[in-house]
């Protein structure tokens, strides 16, 4: 009776042993949760105004590093734009990242050439380069 004791003793230890290494690894693993930022999106942008091209924005600096592009899909291209280009949507550092969708747009002339956005790093941070027709 005595090695029964025993027995139940040594698999009530394992049977304990074994929990409490399921709990640890639980832990352990909750842990190591990946968490993807929020993407906060911006308003589409209003078509730019006929006429001369305006003054260009102040310079943006961002102290962090944008976040990678967002993949977008291309819907089709209106049939009221005559040779629609697609411009690509683009990080905006607006106190925080902010993803400005991509459009389609008319190209100013014949020939016209789409500079995109990008973000360049600066002395004091990440600086934008707007995009802009060439």
């Amino acid at each position: 009776m005595d090695s029964i004791h025993v027995l139940k003793g040594r698999s009530m230890s394992i049977a304990k042993l074994m929990i409490a290494a399921t709990a640890a690894g639980c832990l352990f693993a909750a842990g190591c949760v990946v968490r993807e930022r929020p993407v906060y999106y911006a308003a589409p942008p209003p078509p730019p105004p006929p006429g001369p091209v305006a003054a260009p924005p102040p310079e943006v600096v961002a102290g962090e590093a944008p976040p990678a592009p967002v993949v977008e899909e291309m819907p089709p291209a209106p049939v009221e734009i005559v040779d629609p280009f697609w411009i690509a949507g683009w990080w905006a550092w607006e106190g925080r990242w902010v993803w400005h969708r991509g459009y389609w747009a008319h190209r100013p002339h014949r020939g016209a050439v789409w500079v995109p956005h990008a973000w360049v790093r600066g002395p004091h941070g990440w600086v934008l380069a707007p995009g802009h027709w060439r």
